[in-house]
């Protein structure tokens, strides 16, 4: 994720991030222009088209479909925005259910039993960066994964993990480390483990339907390459920046809907887990540090 400061807004003009659209969009910007060129050319200089003709009521059927489009782009915004929110939400609430479990057990655990400490805080850590590399598609290559568990490529790893909290919790119960009242009380933090887990892959696994991802991009460009047969009477050459600045603004708006619709990837826009896990790592480990 891109860290700035919000407000140095001015120095954003002159200034073209990697994750700029105008960096992807430059060779259609140039090919729009090009296109717009040449409808000038041809119904100024070829055909000598005036406002007499047909084509000088193009422009009112724009006016009528331009609400449309940007409702539909405020919609699809939106409807992305919301999935990269509950993308941040739900590692929020990850980080602090592990940060609670860690305060719970310490409080539990008695200082002396270092063996189930240093378990509990690896199990926990690793949680977070084997969802991370689980919601990446990189599941069989975790940076903390404990040798003596690893397990196959195809097994859901954050399941697999989960289990072996939930055993250990078990066995802290039966060897009466822990009381009945104890074992319900953290067992809320567990459970919101598989929560979260299952929130980020109903995110990531459900996108936007395609049907109307495909029908916006097709109005998109269709309302973009029909400009120029109308306005070209009233702007002249002019009517060529005008295009490229329209489809620049229509077509960034459904491109930085689709990079953040999948919030756990690794662009740029996308969500820092591997911040967030290095983070749950720190705070754990301090937490259930023997003194």
């Amino acid at each position: 994720m891109i860290n700035y400061n919000p407000k140095e807004w001015f120095t954003f003009i002159f200034h073209f991030h990697k994750a700029d659209t105008f960096r992807k969009l430059f060779p259609m910007l140039i090919a729009i222009g090009a296109y717009s060129g040449l409808i000038a050319y041809l119904e100024m200089e070829i055909f000598k088209l005036n406002e007499s003709s047909h084509f000088k009521n193009i422009p009112v059927m724009h006016g009528m479909l331009g609400f449309v489009i940007s409702m539909l782009l405020v919609f699809r915004t939106n409807t992305a925005y919301d999935r990269w929110w509950e993308g941040r939400r739900n590692w929020g609430s990850l980080t602090n259910a592990s940060r609670n479990f860690a305060l719970k057990l310490n409080a539990i655990l008695p200082q002396e039993n270092s063996h189930q400490r240093v378990i509990f805080e690896k199990l926990i850590v690793e949680y977070a960066f084997a969802l991370k590399r689980h919601l990446r598609g990189h599941q069989n290559d975790s940076e903390l994964f404990i040798s003596e568990h690893k397990i196959g490529a195809e097994y859901h790893k954050p399941n697999y993990i989960a289990k072996l909290i939930y055993q250990e919790i078990q066995k802290l119960y039966r060897d009466n480390i822990i009381s009945g009242e104890q074992l319900l009380y953290i067992n809320e933090e567990a459970r919101t483990f598989t929560d979260v887990c299952g929130a980020c892959e109903r995110i990531k696994n459900t996108p936007i339907p395609f049907s109307y991802t495909v029908f916006l991009k097709k109005f998109i460009f269709f309302y973009v390459m029909t400009l120029p047969f109308g306005y070209v009477f009233s702007l002249g050459y002019i009517v060529i920046p005008v295009v490229v600045f329209i489809f620049y603004v229509l077509a960034s708006l459904e491109l930085i809907a689709e990079e953040i619709e999948n919030p756990f990837g690794t662009d740029a826009n996308d969500l820092p887990l591997s911040m967030l896990c290095k983070n749950i790592h720190k705070h754990v480990g301090e937490i259930l540090a023997v003194h």
